[in-house]
């Protein structure tokens, strides 16, 4: 136990509270990520974490996990969501704007020339030959690894004794056992409860408060209750103001600003959202809709740029690259006003004492989670064969033993792909 708060503060003496980085390097960082991340929002939350937590220092493993479980409670995309907060606590504002843009806009751009491309199927048939040439399939068994990696750093800093990585299991088995947002939210609230009851202990405001304010800085209360304002005022105008004026584009706003405040697991869930949204209404053929969908499944980055796409293809004004960015504008605008309307109140319940043994346990769920995430779906969508696996143990061994870069991995997984 002891050698758990020592890690903490060691980590925490390596981090510089506050924005101490420059916008430049905030999006050059999310910008390489968005074009290598590939396999969907739990890898990316472990690109992330061997980003910023092992390899630049920006933040501790301790306040990563925070990260990753406000996020787990926000409606939207979980991994774009922690990329935002990334940069606000690196950069502020600039930086929360430049985190969001460079993670995004590699599959957004490419998302946008896949509508332009449909109407001949020359984009979509080069991804098709990509995916039959098994490079595809090299990609999902090096993500494998590289989620790998990060549970295990993870669970050695937010685990490291017997009470915790046992909460950590019971999340893992509660997710499994109860898919989707559901079992999500109910092993962060088993989580907490069981920190409340068993980790108390571990928890003195004296020795323990081992949370920054760096996610905070230059973010008032003030401007949070904006932010929360606008995000409800937004979801109870853009329906009234899209029905009164009958303008196309505040209509294709409203729909993708709905599919993005209401949604909660991200990814694979708003489709539904989004099929309803475009397809029912005739702005999007159900055929184009599963051709874009399709698309979006081989490339990096957030499958929210699906938004672009959709926004590109369809045949309500307007349509194109306008069409496009309004669309993925929309879709996105909710996490980024209830980041900035939650993260101060996040930042202040973390300085309660009670509320860090809270948190304690709900970091511990937050590993489980990853685990029960890298069986379903990373694991049992890509490790399919004995060779697979070996891959698998290849690239995990050097991450893991040889510290490799992961993008070094992730180049050499779609190498090997071919063979698999």
């Amino acid at each position: 136990m002891t050698t758990g708060r020592a890690n903490d503060h060691q980590d925490q003496a390596a981090v510089k509270a506050g924005p101490t980085g420059s916008v430049g390097e905030v999006f050059l960082a999310f910008l390489r990520l968005g074009v290598m991340a590939f396999g969907g929002p739990v890898a990316h939350l472990a690109y992330f974490r061997t980003e910023f937590v092992d390899r630049r220092r920006w933040l501790s493993d301790t306040d990563y996990a925070d990260m990753v479980a406000l996020s787990q409670f926000m409606p939207g995309p979980a991994s774009s969501q922690t990329g935002m907060m990334l940069g606000l606590r690196r950069a502020g504002y600039p930086g929360m704007a430049a985190a969001w843009v460079g993670f995004t806009t590699p599959s957004a751009v490419i998302m946008c020339l896949v509508a332009y491309g449909v109407s001949t199927l020359g984009a979509l048939g080069a991804l098709g030959a990509l995916g039959d040439s098994g490079v595809l399939t090299g990609l999902k068994v090096a993500v494998v690894a590289v989620v790998a990696d990060a549970v295990w750093a993870m669970a050695a800093r937010l685990c490291p004794d017997r009470r915790r990585a046992s909460l950590a299991l019971v999340a893992a088995i509660v997710a499994l056992g109860v898919p989707g947002t559901p079992g999500h939210l109910l092993a962060i609230g088993l989580g907490g409860i069981a920190g409340a009851v068993l980790l108390r202990a571990l928890v003195q405001a004296s020795s323990d408060a081992t949370a920054d304010h760096g996610a905070t800085a230059g973010l008032s209360w003030r401007q949070a209750g904006i932010g929360l304002g606008l995000f409800l005022a937004l979801l109870a105008g853009l329906p009234l103001a899209a029905a009164l004026t009958d303008a196309p584009a505040l209509a294709m706003i409203d729909a993708h600003y709905r599919a993005g405040a209401l949604v909660f697991g991200g990814g694979h869930v708003v489709l539904p959202l989004l099929e309803g949204a475009v397809v029912e209404t005739g702005w999007v053929t159900p055929d184009d809709f599963l051709a874009g969908y399709g698309a979006a499944q081989a490339l990096p980055g957030p499958l929210f740029t699906f938004s672009a796409y959709l926004g590109a293809i369809g045949t309500i004004a307007p349509a194109g690259v306008a069409g496009g960015a309004l669309a993925l504008f929309a879709i996105f605008l909710p996490s980024a006003l209830l980041v900035l309307g939650l993260v101060p109140v996040w930042a202040a319940v973390r300085d309660w004492a009670p509320a860090r043994a809270v948190l304690t346990g709900v970091n511990a769920a937050v590993v489980g989670l990853l685990l029960a995430a890298l069986y379903t779906p990373v694991w049992t969508s890509a490790v399919t064969s004995p060779a697979a696996f070996a891959v698998v143990l290849a690239a995990f061994g050097a991450l893991r033993l040889w510290q490799a870069p992961s993008w070094l991995v992730v180049i050499l997984g779609a190498g090997v792909g071919p063979f698999l």
